[in-house]
């Protein structure tokens, strides 16, 4: 059963660390979020599996997907515990290149090319959402629809905007006001 405010401790404890930082996204920071001190963490990739889960409860999808490396825990253990839950769901693995052997393929699962599979893009820390939408752009040439974009964390700083510009609705599990952290106001939608 997913319990948020162990997840927020756990990333207190071991995920935030403060500094100058350099981002994915090439953005400077004075904190920076490690989501795979959890993700590579029995206890915490259960906390995450278990809460995005429920944050899609109320979401049809056929499969989860995200760019690898940094999805690829989460992928599996949302199948793990969707398979204790009976819930049938399959993987998807996105790669930055293909493979120059076997398919050559940019995605890898059971998911059939074409087959038109409804996906949810997981990622762990969003800032601006880069690597979620490579993701959602590869599986979508794969033939797959993308029906929601999921983060363990929302830094905004442009994520949400990035993926609404694009028709893909976001949630996440966490956002960077539940550490104390405030964010850019440029990303901070009205009433929030």
């Amino acid at each position: 059963m997913y319990d948020r405010r162990l997840l927020l401790e756990l990333f207190h404890q071991r995920a935030l660390k403060f500094g100058d930082f350099t981002l994915a996204s090439g953005k400077k920071a004075t904190y920076y979020l490690d989501g795979k001190q959890i993700t590579l963490d029995s206890n915490g990739l259960r906390l995450v599996a278990e809460g995005l889960l429920h944050l899609l409860k109320d979401v049809e999808f056929d499969a989860v997907g995200g760019m690898s490396i940094g999805a690829d825990p989460i992928i599996g253990a949302v199948l793990a515990v969707a398979a204790e839950q009976q819930r049938p769901l399959q993987g998807m693995l996105v790669r930055k290149e293909a493979k120059g052997h076997g398919t050559n393929r940019f995605v890898e699962g059971p998911v059939a090319p074409g087959a038109k599979a409804r996906v949810v893009v997981i990622d762990d820390v969003v800032t601006t959402g880069g690597s979620a939408l490579l993701a959602a752009d590869r599986i979508e040439e794969f033939g797959c629809q993308v029906v929601q974009v999921v983060g363990i964390v929302d830094r905004r700083e442009g994520g949400a905007a990035n993926f609404a510009n694009r028709g893909f609705p976001f949630r996440s599990l966490l956002t960077i006001e539940d550490f104390g952290i405030t964010p850019p106001s440029a990303d901070i939608p009205p009433g929030d």
